[in-house]
């Protein structure tokens, strides 16, 4: 019988996937904006981009040395060089004024276009310039060796040539993307812009660090912790600090709130007495209050708010109170939203596969994250759990660096067996 009623206790739960799966359901890839390329690191591309120009835009040298036609020094060596009268030198950025017939050539540098009639370019090092010659005084230079046709000349649009498209939408900005728009004459670039999202904690006992210590009061840790995974997600962050248990300060701040991307707010989501959260947004939209299978952060409220005047629905994620469990609740299920806003591609973080040190237990058949370090061992990873498992630890958060799992089927994992590890940070050896 306790069998039967442990199961069905569960029966009511919702499964990660399956909450996330819901959540995401809620959440579209943002419109784009237009911003300076140098602002755009980590966002997402929302336009294909074309060349206009050839890059390069016209042949030119791939060293300091001398356009020739390679026809003329096909016998040339080290003891016998061939002479070539010089006709004029190409400094990068300019352009040529003058071509080059036979027995002639130019002194050339690293980027400069190639005169008109030569067909390759010898370094310095393979010419007599190399011993020494004054060469403001130099009419003739010796060549010592042959080259091929086309040889040390990077070809006009060897990179990029008109009309390609030389970055796809959906394409993540890196130093190198934003290189190439640069390369491209570009200044701006679309990107689907960063979703501002609105912070609430709410509770009584909650004093801003940097205040005094109060009897009886905890400094608010979650949306500290909050805004900074907000950043880290690529969101922007609007804190509205702490809301006191009162109905009627939670319903302005939520209205306030409204005009953002996604609410997130902590606390006021679980079965206790004061828990407004639940009265302030029954009135607002439709909410569901879930039970996930999960440990920590069992309690999670997700739906949307309504708001007429702004035509506008907002979702909003209610993670749980305990700091622990909001930020374990936050990588779940806010990060993968902010991401998806984002126009990314892949929501969650890389998982590797670590040989657990300890044990990981699970009480009641919810999958267990478990907080723990990570140690690079030869190529193989070790993980020990970080601290004390309790929702409330927030230092054995801190010392993680990873969220290792235990299936919910799994009594106990123990020493030496393989553990799922979802990596929040990565320790500086492994990088």
């Amino acid at each position: 019988m306790t069998e039967h009623v442990h199961r069905h206790h569960h029966a009511d739960m919702l499964s990660v996937e399956e909450a996330r799966d819901r959540i995401l359901q809620a959440f579209e890839t943002l419109e784009p904006a237009c911003m300076n390329i140098t602002d755009s690191i980590g966002l997402v591309i929302s336009e294909d981009v074309y060349s206009s120009i050839n890059i390069p835009p016209l042949d030119n040298s791939g060293m300091d040395g001398y356009a020739l036609r390679s026809e003329d020094v096909q016998s040339a060596t080290l003891a016998n060089p061939i002479s070539l009268r010089i006709v004029g030198t190409v400094p990068a950025g300019h352009l040529p004024d003058f071509v080059i017939e036979a027995g002639e050539a130019a002194r050339i540098m690293t980027g400069a276009a190639i005169p008109d009639g030569a067909n390759s370019v010898v370094p310095f090092e393979e010419t007599t310039e190399s011993e020494g010659f004054d060469r403001s005084k130099l009419r003739d230079i010796g060549i010592r060796t042959p080259v091929k046709r086309g040889s040390d000349i990077r070809l006009a649009g060897g990179d990029v040539t008109v009309d390609q498209k030389v970055l796809q939408a959906g394409t993540l900005i890196n130093p190198s993307t934003i290189a190439v728009l640069a390369s491209l004459g570009r200044d701006t670039i679309n990107v689907y812009r960063k979703p501002e999202v609105a912070i609430l904690s709410t509770g009584d006992e909650l004093i801003e660090p940097g205040l005094s210590s109060e009897p009886g009061k905890i400094y608010d840790s979650n949306t500290s912790g909050l805004i900074a995974s907000v950043i880290a997600a690529g969101g922007i962050p609007k804190p509205f600090g702490i809301v006191r248990d009162n109905l009627s300060q939670l319903e302005k701040k939520i209205s306030e709130a409204m005009n953002s991307d996604l609410v997130v707010t902590s606390a006021g989501v679980s079965k206790g007495d004061y828990d407004v959260v639940k009265d302030a947004l029954a009135s607002r939209g439709i909410l569901n209050f879930w039970s996930i299978r999960m440990r920590p952060a069992k309690p999670l409220a997700f739906g949307v708010l309504n708001d007429e005047k702004l035509a506008k629905v907002t979702p909003l994620i209610g993670l749980p109170g305990n700091p622990v469990s909001s930020m374990v609740a936050f990588e779940q299920f806010c990060r993968p939203a902010i991401r998806k806003m984002l126009g990314k591609q892949s929501s969650l973080r890389p998982t590797i596969k670590a040989t657990l040190t300890d044990h990981i237990y699970n009480h009641d058949g919810r999958r267990v994250y478990a907080r723990v370090k990570i140690v690079n061992e030869a190529g193989s990873y070790t993980a020990t759990t970080s601290g004390s498992q309790e929702s409330n630890i927030l230092t054995s958060m801190a010392y993680a660096d990873g969220l290792a799992i235990c299936p919910e089927d799994v009594p106990v994992k123990g020493p030496g067996e393989s553990v799922t590890v979802i990596m929040l940070n990565w320790p500086e050896e492994m990088i």
